[in-house]
């Protein structure tokens, strides 16, 4: 049912903000404010977009139904709505207040509400929605999704879409007549051959090293230009002998953070040989948020700093 569903179409839309709903529920349950406050901050205003979902249900899909003489919507799921605000009101309250054990035991309430709410859009407001209401209900119902707004990064294409162009964040169509090189391995998201992968990692313009979880070098980018000079000795060596000694305790400080997972990312910029160079450390984790590692970039920014205005025609022509 709902896979036959073009992009554009209202209750597409409202399947993919459902995902990201979920994730973000994920990952916001993950993140103790109290150890990682600005982390949980962030996500905690992005869930709380949810607001665009409720107004464009409640003024837009909500009238469509009472016209069929569907009223119940109306009459029970938009009290439903006003109960999970008044719970986000409560959690920036209590954020704003620094009350963050309190901010994290009421987020438990949220979660629950909101995926009661979930399941009873997946399972009965969207499924019978598309009983009741016809294709020109639905076209009327996008134009007037635009003035409302989306949780989503990027606006949905209109329905029906008559150009035909879908964006690619919105493409979820998987592709079963794409041939890929028999040596090719399967990464989260593509294909790609060992050739490629060097080859894509010697064309960034950026140095990049990875230490593993044991704390050993096991992998930098072979670029044309390297910020900082590496050769292939420093494969398998200790991360506290890549360093000058004047820098090697930060360095082993960052490592120590990212492993007891009080800290994720560290950045600095700094001249060097007349150039602004910027480094940045990441912490890498697997799926469970186990340590995994540090990925090193660093990237000459000088005249990246000096961009101005915009350039939105190719400049060799």
């Amino acid at each position: 049912m709902y896979s036959e569903l073009a992009e554009g179409h209202p209750i597409r839309t409202y399947l993919h903000e459902t995902e990201l709903i979920q994730n973000l529920l994920e990952e916001i349950m993950q993140t103790d404010p109290e150890k990682d406050y600005q982390k949980f901050y962030n996500l905690f205003n992005h869930l709380s977009t949810v607001e665009k979902r409720f107004q464009r249900k409640e003024n837009q899909l909500f009238p469509f139904l009472e016209q069929k003489g569907w009223t119940n919507p109306s009459q029970n799921m938009w009290s439903f709505h006003d109960t999970i605000r008044d719970m986000f009101r409560l959690v920036r309250k209590n954020l704003e207040e620094k009350d963050l054990a309190k901010a994290k035991e009421n987020m438990v309430y949220v979660e629950d509400n909101l995926q009661r709410l979930l399941s009873v859009e997946y399972n009965i407001l969207f499924a019978r929605s598309l009983e009741i209401l016809s294709e020109e209900d639905w076209i009327k119902m996008r134009q007037g999704e635009d003035e409302i707004g989306w949780m989503l990064p990027t606006p949905p294409p209109t329905y029906p879409n008559e150009s035909g162009y879908i964006h690619p964040s919105e493409d979820t169509t998987l592709r079963t007549d794409v041939v890929f090189d028999e040596n090719a391995q399967h990464y989260d998201e593509g294909y790609l051959t060992i050739e490629q992968v060097n080859l894509l990692l010697k064309t960034l313009p950026i140095d990049i090293t990875f230490v593993d979880e044991n704390d050993k070098v096991i992998f930098y980018n072979r670029g044309e230009e390297r910020v900082f000079p590496r050769s292939a000795g420093i494969i398998g060596r200790e991360v506290k002998f890549c360093h000058p000694p004047k820098s090697v305790g930060t360095v082993l400080k960052i490592v120590e953070a990212f492993r007891n997972g009080t800290q994720n990312e560290a950045n600095f910029w700094f001249n060097y040989r007349g150039r602004l160079i910027y480094v940045r450390y990441f912490a890498v984790r697997d799926a469970q948020k186990n340590y995994r590692g540090v990925i090193e970039m660093s990237q000459d920014i000088t005249d990246i700093k000096t961009i101005e205005g915009e350039r939105r025609l190719l400049e060799w022509e």
